[in-house]
């Protein structure tokens, strides 16, 4: 199935969200790293303060990280909407999430006018060792 075009780039994204969160320090930010129809990827730098007692990131920091890829998929498909929120957050741990950088690829599974629905999966060692998975719903204005 076709996906519509996008309406911001990833650097375009990264505006919008600096914008958004102007008090976020720049080492707690996600940043989408591209973008093109019904695809996002974003990532987190590793940082310490990302870990839970017995060394892997926690699942706060992975449901943020899954919550930012999905706003960071409705933005560059409907622009600059800074009021689309999140209605659902379903997540699903696979695995712990080894220490290091933090990849999320959302994908698009339905845009409506009044909701977008995206599958976000998240890993650290590879892409094929997926350490979570998320299915998220933004409400849009």
């Amino acid at each position: 199935m076709p996906h519509p075009p996008l309406k911001l780039d990833a650097e375009g994204v990264n505006a919008v969200l600096k914008a958004a969160f102007p008090d976020a320090p720049p080492d707690a930010r996600a940043l989408v790293v591209e973008a093109e129809p019904g695809r996002v990827r974003v990532r987190r730098a590793y940082g310490p303060g990302l870990l839970r007692p017995g060394g892997i990131i926690s699942g706060p920091t992975l449901m943020a990280i899954a919550d930012t890829g999905a706003y960071a998929l409705v933005l560059a498909h409907v622009g600059d909407q800074k009021m689309a929120v999140t209605s659902s957050l379903v997540m699903n741990f696979l695995r712990g999430a080894a220490v290091g950088d933090i990849w999320a690829d959302a994908h698009l599974l339905r845009l409506g006018r009044r909701n977008a629905v995206c599958d976000v999966r998240l890993w650290t060692e590879s892409e094929d060792r997926l350490a979570a998975q998320a299915t998220v719903t933004y409400s849009l204005p």
